[in-house]
């Protein structure tokens, strides 16, 4: 079966929808929105659906490693390691540190979990994509933390030095599997780049110098080593627990400033930037600094100023005052949806078609003249 003809005006899905599996997140989004996707993920479905959550029970079972005692009175040993075990989203985020006499350089990470997860939906997708449930054109989207995500969140800050080489090289090896599996024009790879817009924000310590420089060369480094033919993004992210940023930004200058160096270091093409606008946020001074930001022409820009509480005309007022800086961007949510109650995925779904289509009136979201849509 042949789907609607793709539009012109673009939604992008950042990541975790949380569903019960990668088909009903492909069925539901196509539905809803197929004709506006260039990309779609898989939803973080299952052990994923607490974003770098899963990485924390890796750490649990590594052997080179050992949780932090609890300063909890009273709580034994084995009822942290319950906690961790169990996910639950109301305990504490726990700390891991290397056990006494392991080498660093020796240090080893077998396997993270993101090729398999990856892999596996790749497998839906295919079936969905040859049966015409997703849109012709369509790439499959693989979003994957910024190595420092997992390593800052979990391990202890005297051992961040010495565990980010060796993690940074096992999810390195999991995005070369991936690349190596799935077809370069079927597979699209998005950077979230939280921990780092922390950092630079003021909001987290910096475990290393000359913040913007080294954050930039980071986030420039895993762009390049996403395989050319393979589509690259980046969500830039304030997070999103409970639904608030760790930090509020004053504006969009430390997303622009970051997005045009990663732009501008790149080897390869970049094919979409995502930034986060805040819920009270619809006032042009918010805005303004996308009047600094130089993409190149064949990069899509996404703004994530879509927001349930107040629905199509709150983003119509972000979309408005956005337009005065900024034309042809596309629209998505701030973050992923995961930590939202599945029963509010349809709506929210439904509500960014109707973002989308209203375009037709403001003229924001098309694409920018000399673009060709993927068909």
């Amino acid at each position: 079966m042949i789907g609607p003809r793709r539009t012109n005006r673009l939604v992008h899905l950042v990541g975790s929808v949380p569903l019960n599996s990668a088909a009903e997140v492909f069925r539901a989004a196509s539905d809803a929105i197929g004709p506006h996707l260039k990309r779609i993920p898989d939803g973080e479905t299952g052990e994923r659906t607490g974003w770098v959550g899963f990485q924390a029970l890796m750490l649990l079972d590594h052997p080179d490693f050992e949780l932090v005692p609890s300063d909890v009175p009273g709580e034994r040993a084995e009822d942290l390691e319950r906690a961790v075990r169990a996910q639950g989203e109301e305990y504490r985020t726990p700390s891991f540190r290397l056990r006494e006499g392991v080498d660093p350089a020796q240090l080893e990470f077998i396997r993270l979990g993101y090729a398999a997860a990856a892999l596996a939906s790749y497998a839906t997708f295919a079936e969905f994509k040859a049966s015409g449930v997703i849109q012709p054109g369509t790439r499959f989207q693989v979003s994957l933390p910024t190595p420092l995500a997992p390593v800052a969140l979990f391990v202890t800050p005297a051992d961040i030095p010495a565990v980010l080489p060796a993690y940074q090289a096992a999810l390195l090896g999991e995005l070369a599997a991936i690349c190596a599996a799935i077809p370069a024009g079927e597979l699209a790879v998005q950077w979230d780049v939280a921990v780092e817009m922390g950092v630079l924000e003021g909001a987290f310590p910096a475990p290393f110098d000359n913040v913007e420089e080294t954050v930039a060369a980071a986030m420039v480094a895993l762009g390049d080593a996403v395989p050319s033919g393979v589509s690259l993004g980046y969500h830039l992210c304030y997070g999103d627990l409970g639904l608030h940023h760790f930090i509020e930004p004053r504006d969009m200058s430390v997303l622009v400033g970051l997005a045009n160096r990663i732009s501008a270091g790149l080897t390869r093409a970049l094919d979409w930037m995502h930034m986060p606008v805040p819920r009270d946020r619809d006032d042009p001074e918010y805005f303004a600094p996308l009047e600094r930001l130089h993409l190149a022409e064949t990069a899509d820009l996404f703004l994530g100023l879509v927001h349930d509480s107040d629905g199509l005309e709150g983003a119509r007022r972000r979309m408005a005052s956005a337009s005065k800086f900024r034309s042809g961007f596309g629209i998505g949510t701030e973050c992923g949806f995961g930590r939202r109650d599945p029963r509010s995925i349809p709506a929210l779904l439904r509500l960014h078609r109707d973002v989308a289509t209203t375009a037709d009136r403001l003229g924001s979201l098309a694409e920018p003249s000399g673009r060709q849509a993927e068909k």
